[in-house]
């Protein structure tokens, strides 16, 4: 199963939509206008809210907290690194490992992969693809995905 994540190029805020492997719409990304830190929801077709990541302010490093249908589940912290980016996950057991060139992402729940996130270049706009071996994990790793973008896009802003 897989998903694909466009960032709408003309935006105030962090937006995003979200595709099912027919390119049909599945969810709807959007970033908060007005608030400290990144506050990013994820609605389903409905509009109806089933996930978000809100970002703590207060650390030296890109930390968020991921909530499912308004229950924290866990965070989501960046970890520093010289040159591949890792990420520090208290949720699910997971484990995020990525390449030197930034976007290639491996998910593993101990030795087995269950997500590989990559970045398509070429578009205008970021664009994600997210493949999934169980497709019980589209949310969280939704999520993971807007986190890791976020934690990037506040890395560029704090240099």
């Amino acid at each position: 199963m897989k998903l694909l994540i466009k960032q709408r190029v003309f935006s105030w805020t962090d937006t995003y939509d979200v595709y099912d492997e027919n390119q049909m719409p599945k969810y709807f990304v959007k970033s908060d206008f007005f608030s400290i830190g990144h506050r990013i929801r994820v609605f389903d077709r409905n509009q109806c809210e089933v996930g978000m990541i809100q970002e703590k302010v207060i650390s030296f490093l890109p930390k968020f907290e991921v909530y499912i249908n308004g229950r924290m589940v866990g965070t989501i912290e960046k970890k520093f690194t010289l040159f591949n980016p890792q990420y520090r996950i208290n949720y699910k057991g997971w484990s995020v490992q990525g390449s030197f060139i930034g976007w290639n992402y491996r998910v593993v729940d101990g030795f087995n992969q269950i997500i590989h996130i990559i970045k398509e270049p070429f578009h205008w706009g970021d664009t994600y693809v997210l493949y999934f071996t169980n497709p019980a994990d589209e949310i969280e790793g939704l999520l993971l995905t807007i986190a890791i973008d976020a934690a990037n896009c506040s890395k560029n802003k704090q240099m």
